[in-house]
């Protein structure tokens, strides 16, 4: 029996590749395989558990009755969000281990800086570190300004 606790809230995710999943995972984010369980008739990955820091995700290959991939359902609703002490040296990781980028690491009015990038299972994931502590009324004043000044073309 694993003596893991496991947090109140987790995610399990879907993919094409589980292996490869789970290795880009580790390439990319420093992710700790904990244990996995493979189908004997297919060796599919039926369900696998690593952590991150001190946070627990689920990786399992697709299974269409039981959970579906973003390829399957033509994109994702949601987005993981990824708490690091280097936004750049992260992405730069990511990218090797073969993500895509879609926002390259840039300074946010809300005093993060922050990338998105897109795994190759097609996860989205915004990797982000803060800079500065912000009240919601002082990021709300930054949004409002941000949103109002007209863009200057070059």
């Amino acid at each position: 029996m694993s003596s893991l606790r496991y947090p109140t809230l987790t995610f399990s995710i879907a993919v094409p590749d589980a292996a490869r999943a789970i290795e880009f995972y580790q390439l990319a984010f420093g992710a700790v395989e904990l244990y996995r369980l493979v189908d004997p008739e297919t060796q599919k990955i039926g369900h696998a558990e690593l952590t991150v820091g001190d946070s627990l995700f689920m990786v399992s290959d697709e299974y269409p009755a039981f959970n579906q991939t973003p390829q399957r359902l033509g994109g994702v609703s949601a987005r993981f969000v990824l708490m690091v002490d280097d936004v750049d040296a992260t992405v730069a990781r990511a990218v090797a281990a073969g993500a895509q980028v879609k926002r390259s690491p840039k300074d946010q009015f809300y005093g993060f800086r922050s990338a998105g990038i897109i795994d190759p299972a097609g996860h989205e994931w915004m990797v982000q570190k803060q800079l500065e502590t912000l009240t919601p009324t002082e990021m709300q004043a930054r949004w409002n300004s941000m949103v109002s000044t007209p863009a200057t073309t070059a």
